[in-house]
Order: C-alpha cells, then structure tokens, then sequence
C-alpha cells in the first residue's frame, strides 16, 4: 500500500453531500441551508404537521387544569348554562323549532324558485320585495332562534340577501304582542319608539346588506335565475298558500304566550289556543290527503293515537303534540317522491341548525345566566355599564343584547328591571332592538347559512343601528 491510501485509509469516512463534497469539507453555507440543518438534526418537519393540534391539546389540558371547579360565580354558571338548556329544550324545540323545520322544508320543494325571486329576489322591486319581508316576518312573531329555519328556507330558493335579513330581523323583532307589552309597562313612548325603530330597522338593514354585497347579488341572481328558469308550480296557487297558512297558523298558535291580564281577546285566544290548534291540525291532515297524495287511511290510523293521548292527558297537551310531530313524520318518510323529499329537506334543516343553537344557548346561559339568574358576568357589571345615555352605555346595551338569548316577550320584564337599577331610557330602547333580532345561537347559525362576513356585517348593522337610535330616543326622553 503505497503513502497515499495509507493516508485515505487512516481518514475516517465523511457523509457525501449531493453536492459531491464530504460533510466536514463543504464551503460555508446559507442561513437558510443553516436552518434547514438544523431542522434535519433535530427532526423538526415531523411538527410542521403536528403543531396544531398539540397545540390543541396543551390549551385543552391547561384549561381542565386551571378549571375553576370550586369557585360558586363559576359553579352557578355552569348550572345555569345547563338550567338554560333544558328550558330552551323543553319550551322551544317541539313546539317551535320542529314546526319552523317543517315549514323550512316545504319553502324549499314547494315554493318554486321562481316565485321566490319574483316577489325576494335580488333584482324584484324594491316597493315590493321589502315590504313583502317584514310583513311576512311579523305575521310569525318568533323568537330569533325559530326564524332561522326559515331564513335558510327562503334563502336557499333564491331569495336576496336584503329581503331575507329583512324577513331576519323582522320576524322576532316586529312582535306586535310585545309592542304592546312594552308600551304597557315601560312606558307608550317606548313603546312607539321600538315599533317605529323596528319596522325602519327591517328595511334599512335589508337595503344596506343588499348593496354593501351588491357585486355577489348580482352574480347570485343570474345562477338562480339559470337554475329557476321554466319551473312552474304543479298545484294552485291558492293551495299552496292556504297549506302554508295553515302550517303558520300552528306554529303561531301552539306558542301564544300568556299576557298579563286574564280578561280581553289576547287571554281568550290564549285560554283556547290548544282547542283552535287541534282544528287547525284537522285541516291540515286533510289538505295532505287532498292535495299531497297522502292515503287516507294511513293518516287516519295515525291520528287516533294522538286524538287519544290529547283525550287521556288533557292537562298536557305537549304529549299529543309530540305524537302529532311524529305521525307527520311517518307519513312524509312512507309518502310518495314529493313528501319524502319534503322530509329530507325539513331533516336537513333540523341537523344543521340544532346542533349549533343547543351549544349557543348552553353558551349564552353560562355567561349571562337566566332571566332573575346570574352566570359569569355579574348582572351589576350590566346594570352599572348601562346608566345614562353615553355613547357607551347605548353601544354596550345592543352588544350585550345582541348576545343574550331572549325568548319571545322575556325581553321586556328584564328591561324593566334593568330600568329599576339605574339603566337609562336610551340603552333600554337599544337593547329592545337588538336583544330580540339577535343572540349568539342565532349568530352560530346565521354563519352556517350565509357565512362569516356576511354574518358579521348582519350583527354589525343591528348593534349599530340600535345604538344611534338609542342615543337619538335617550337624548328626547331623558
């Protein structure tokens, strides 16, 4: 072996770079090629795809760590974030939100698209198509939570962004039976105030959403004209209408609320709201038959039960109603192609939007607890924010109104008591216009259906609009 491989053999072997040049040869490098090494050596890439979620993990260990479990303001949230909950299942859903489903689902196979833009539409005229939304909306005076399925309804036909937030807000915030409530307990001016606010605010919000998204509302309806064109209906119009005012017609009367007074038409509809929904059921039992192929015999089978259980328990009629909903739902599932995909679609609706309002309300309940109850946020903090007529004490009033959930007339016995602990005239009239249209379920599920900024620009409107106008009433009535 001659010097020179005696000197190659005696040098340790050096990893060959693609380059050509050992390792410990190479010429001096990049910061970048620096980090890339370094990298490499401590197998750093492995975490370019695992970082999120140990990420997610670490906060989610750190907060059952740091868990306040213990602390009462924490426990008595969590309780009421639960006591919330279980109100809003056993108040809402059967009674409001399935039927709101039902008809959700018949807007989107019974009403043809084309109706839908002549009368909603992005390009229908503007006399007509308002109008015709904030009508709709408060003939169904719901909650913000039970105008959602119908909101989705109409918008999937093609309805334009403007009239369906118009239809949005209307509908729980243009309550005529709360107008009237509140002009009766927190004063006529009041009253008047939220009546004339919440009809512009129905129409301005839906102009204003209409052209800030004017380039989308046009591309909007040149594809659902496309999709739309040459559908007609296959029955009368007359027969469509009156199948939807009868599903209205239960949905209004099965929630009519107990007024104050026992005496005068409100209570007496009230006293006989189940007797008026029974008919009301019978009739449309027989316009399925009639007009939808149903068999008669199948919905006569179904019905005896639930005439029964209404006859064993009259004193309580959430149990027939409960059966009612599900003979429905047998014979839309056994129907022919038109009813089952009246259910498909209604079903649809329930597992897109349900999920997310449990969680909001169990959210909602948790922070700002229930109506006489407490959660997280201290009902002092509230009633200390909202004094005078500051621009901040009116723009603290909608955003927290916006947040909280009411249900249809709570909203104007807690303003009555906020009143009573220093909050003043114009953050009162603030949180009446925004409490009611908005909450934060009914955020969660705005964003499912027309998207975040959409959603965002929506809520915006609203806390904003209810601001000035309360700054506006506080500065004339103070």
């Amino acid at each position: 072996m001659s010097p020179e491989e005696k000197t190659t053999a005696a040098q340790p072997h050096l990893p060959i770079r693609p380059g050509g040049l050992p390792a410990a040869q190479e010429s001096p490098t990049s910061a970048g090629d620096l980090v890339l090494r370094l990298k490499e050596g401590m197998n750093l890439s492995y975490w370019q795809d695992e970082w999120k979620p140990l990420a997610l993990i670490t906060a989610i260990f750190l907060a059952c760590y740091f868990l306040p479990v213990g602390y009462a303001r924490f426990d008595t949230a969590i309780m009421e974030g639960f006591h919330l909950v279980k109100w809003y299942a056993q108040e809402h859903v059967l009674l409001c939100l399935i039927p709101a489903f039902f008809i959700a689902g018949a807007i989107a196979v019974f009403v043809s698209q084309e109706g839908v833009m002549k009368y909603l539409g992005p390009t229908a005229p503007k006399y007509i198509c308002y109008p015709v939304a904030s009508v709709s909306g408060t003939i169904l005076a719901v909650c913000s939570c039970t105008v959602l399925p119908l909101f989705a309804g109409i918008w999937g036909r093609g309805a334009g962004l403007g009239p369906a937030t118009a239809f949005l807000y209307s509908g729980p915030a243009i309550n005529v039976l709360a107008i009237i409530l509140t002009a009766r307990i927190l004063g006529v001016e009041l009253g008047i105030a939220r009546a004339v606010g919440a009809v512009a605010f129905s129409v301005v919000i839906g102009l204003l959403m209409h052209l800030i998204f004017l380039k989308e509302e046009r591309q909007r309806a040149v594809s659902a004209a496309a999709m739309g064109a040459g559908t007609e209906d296959e029955r009368p119009l007359w027969k469509t209408a009156a199948y939807f005012f009868l599903m209205v017609a239960i949905l209004v009367f099965a929630n009519w609320g107990k007024p104050d007074a026992s005496t005068g038409l409100w209570y007496a509809i009230y006293s006989s709201k189940w007797i008026i929904t029974g008919v009301l059921s019978v009739a449309f039992g027989a316009a399925l038959v009639r007009w939808f192929g149903i068999p008669l015999w199948k919905t006569v089978v179904l019905a005896v039960p639930v005439a029964a259980l209404a006859w064993i328990f009259p004193n309580t009629p959430l149990i027939s109603f409960t059966a009612g909903v599900v003979a429905l739902s047998i014979l839309t599932t056994t129907g022919n192609d038109d009813v089952q995909e009246w259910f498909n679609e209604s079903w649809g609706f329930a597992k897109q939007i349900m999920p997310l309002l449990l969680i909001g309300v169990l959210v909602a309940g948790l922070l700002l607890g229930r109506p006489g109850h407490e959660g997280l946020i201290p009902s002092e903090w509230v009633a200390w924010a909202l004094g005078g007529n500051s621009l901040r004490a009116n723009a603290l009033a909608s955003v927290a109104g916006a947040f909280m959930y009411f249900a249809t007339l709570t909203e104007v016995p807690i303003v009555e008591g906020l009143l009573g602990s220093g909050m003043g005239k114009g953050p009162a009239l603030a949180l009446l216009l925004a409490g009611p249209a908005l909450s934060l379920p009914n955020m969660l599920v705005i964003n499912s259906v027309i998207g975040p900024k959409k959603t965002a620009v929506f809520v915006t409107l609203v806390c904003v609009m209810a601001t000035i106008s309360g700054i506006i009433y506080g500065a004339v009535f103070n």
